[in-house]
């Protein structure tokens, strides 16, 4: 790979089919070959991109759960270390009688990390599954740090913040986003780059699965806002962007010098914002 700062990245919108694994975990290995073929150095998937995610018991859905360094991920992990990629992928995370909704990135020396989904909405499998049980973390994917979080988290701003304070030069946000969700779709990525000063990735699924139609327009954002790239609506496909991290370490903007400078996090006042972590009630 380039030691250049310019570091690829790609989303592979899919539609995984519920409960189908092998099946899942092919068209992951295929698209990954594609992505590193397009030069991307990290190939980010949908949530429960290995499972489905319409599941209705936490019976039906347990079976499908795997260990961290369970085969699926040990399969995906040999395909980077072939192509010299990373990757995210979101699947159903079994620890002991645990059963999370997570994401794991693995790189070509093997799985690295993985992320339990923290705000479960009531749908799909998240009714059933546990809630995430660690703190927010950021991870080195070769050059470039990741914020990893999945879907309803990116609801919930407190989350990129922290990712972003963490050093996430990436905030990574797998999705399985359904009708009526248009509106995160349209705004929640750029939101997220232009208020944190990062790159932004949303990675949604496509297709229908148990009445739920998956809206796609999955979308990269750059640190300002602007959208590098975007997906259909209804189409399997794969969308690259070029990112260089060091512009998501600088945060103060300067527009105007001497006249419009911002630094939207040297410029917080953390004294005033204790209302948002005082306990629900």
């Amino acid at each position: 790979m380039s030691e250049s700062p310019v570091y690829r990245i790609a989303g592979v919108q899919m539609e995984p089919r519920i409960g189908e694994v092998r099946r899942n975990l092919d068209a992951i290995l295929g698209r990954l070959a594609l992505a590193a073929e397009g030069d991307a150095r990290l190939v980010v998937f949908p949530e429960c991109a290995l499972t489905g995610y319409g599941f209705q018991s936490r019976a039906e859905a347990a079976p499908f759960g795997e260990p961290c360094d369970g085969p699926s991920t040990l399969a995906i992990a040999e395909a980077c270390r072939r192509l010299g990629v990373w990757s995210i992928f979101g699947f159903l995370e079994a620890d002991g009688p645990l059963l999370f909704n997570a994401c794991a990135l693995v790189g070509p020396d093997g799985p690295v990390a993985t992320y339990r989904k923290v705000h479960l909405p009531s749908l799909g499998v998240d009714k059933f599954v546990d809630p995430g049980d660690r703190p927010f973390a950021v991870q080195d994917a070769g050059g470039l740090k990741v914020g990893m979080h999945i879907c309803y988290d990116g609801s919930f701003p407190e989350v990129g913040r922290v990712l972003t304070l963490l050093g996430a030069e990436l905030l990574v946000l797998p999705t399985n986003w359904p009708t009526h969700s248009e509106c995160a779709a349209e705004h929640m990525t750029a939101t997220r780059a232009m208020e944190n000063v990062v790159y932004s990735i949303a990675v949604n699924r496509v297709g229908e699965e148990r009445g739920f139609r998956f809206i796609g327009r999955s979308s990269i954002a750059a640190t300002n806002g602007q959208i590098l790239a975007h997906a259909s609506a209804h189409a399997e496909e794969i969308l690259y962007a070029d990112v260089n991290p060091a512009l998501a370490r600088e945060k103060k903007q300067v527009r105007v010098p001497g006249r419009h400078e911002i630094n939207r996090i040297a410029d917080r006042r953390p004294a005033f914002y204790g209302k948002i972590v005082a306990p629900n009630g």
